[in-house]
């Protein structure tokens, strides 16, 4: 089976500091990969580089094979989604407007959405609870309200791989289950991959299946959730003892 992305001696420094040294990462399709590690060990700098939007310092970064610096990038964006970590506002627009920019990458340079892109934008709001909303300006909704129609537009853009950068941030915990288990779902079918930053642990272990942990020091280990979701190994790397309580066949991390 053919990568979707992968990484090759992939090292990402700050100034003097270096974050990643010798990344090798592969993502599979039907792969659900959580990026966990504290604040400040180069989660976000990884999503941006493996979006091509930032410089690795050493590596590579291919997708299906191919270098991803030569990528045309509306072609890369049919098939690459980045969920930011903060959504800004740079024009006025409704909620279903802004969904809808999630399909210029598949349109034409002189193209307008159609039907179909209308539907699939439609449907991404109902699976966020914004439906409701979507006429309203872009500029009246909550925090919470702006997380999930920044996720709506990830739907609708339909990439083959979603990096997400913190998905839940500002969501009630309702919002927070479903919407990761929507992911989930969406993300594990069709030759679809998802990769995750994520602060909450035990979340991360329900709807991921891989692990990268990142220390801040250029170490990282990458694998199966089962062999790396250990309270030894996960206490190290939040430098925070914690113990593992088994509710059933899955372990539920806490501090000790």
């Amino acid at each position: 089976m053919s990568a979707l992305l992968s990484t090759t001696d992939l090292t990402l420094r700050i100034g003097d500091r270096t974050l990643v040294e010798g990344l090798n990462l592969t993502i599979q399709p039907g792969e659900r990969w959580a990026v966990l590690g504290p604040n400040g060990t180069g989660k976000t700098t990884l999503l941006h580089t493996l979006a091509g939007l930032r410089p690795a310092q050493g590596g590579s970064v291919l997708w299906q094979g191919k270098a991803l610096a030569v990528i045309p990038r509306r072609e890369l964006a049919r098939e690459l989604g980045l969920l930011l970590q903060d959504d800004s506002d740079p024009f006025p627009a409704t909620v279903l407007e802004t969904a809808l920019t999630g399909r210029h990458p598949h349109l034409g340079r002189w193209g307008w959405e159609g039907p179909t892109d209308l539907a699939l934008a439609r449907q991404a709001l109902d699976t966020v609870d914004l439906a409701d909303l979507a006429e309203r300006p872009l500029s009246t909704l909550s925090g919470g309200e702006r997380r999930r129609l920044a996720i709506a537009t990830l739907l609708t853009q339909a990439p083959k791989l979603a990096l997400l950068d913190e998905p839940t941030n500002h969501l009630d915990l309702h919002h927070q289950v479903t919407l990761l288990h929507k992911l989930r779902e969406d993300f594990s079918r069709d030759g679809r991959a998802l990769l995750v930053v994520l602060h909450d642990l035990n979340q991360a272990l329900r709807h991921c299946d891989r692990l990268l942990l990142l220390y801040g020091d250029g170490r990282w280990e990458g694998g199966p959730a089962t062999e790396l979701a250990s309270a030894e190994r996960l206490s190290n790397l939040y430098d925070q003892p914690l113990r593992a309580i088994i509710d059933g066949t899955q372990a539920l991390f806490v501090p000790a």
